[in-house]
């Protein structure tokens, strides 16, 4: 599920979390905000609902009650503005 600029929503876990709840099966890890972040990987939980990331083993869980631009913790969540 692309996000309305046509780019899938990118997340991050700066607090460190075990989980992330997001409200999309397809996104973009970044692991942590720059300077700290990994290479910025495009994951797709297909039907799983869930997935781990590779580089920062972040467990990522799809929740329907959040709208794409959504996370718990809230702070996953990066906007195109403060995506890099």
């Amino acid at each position: 599920m692309a996000g309305e600029t046509g780019t899938n929503p990118k997340f991050s876990n700066d607090e460190g979390v075990e989980k992330i709840r997001i409200g999309v099966s397809e996104f973009e890890c970044m692991g942590a905000k720059s300077p700290n972040d990994h290479p910025h990987i495009f994951l797709d939980m297909g039907h799983d609902g869930e997935i781990i990331c590779p580089y920062c083993s972040t467990v990522y869980v799809k929740d329907a009650s959040l709208k794409a631009d959504e996370s718990v913790p809230a702070s996953a969540f990066r906007h195109e503005e403060n995506a890099s």
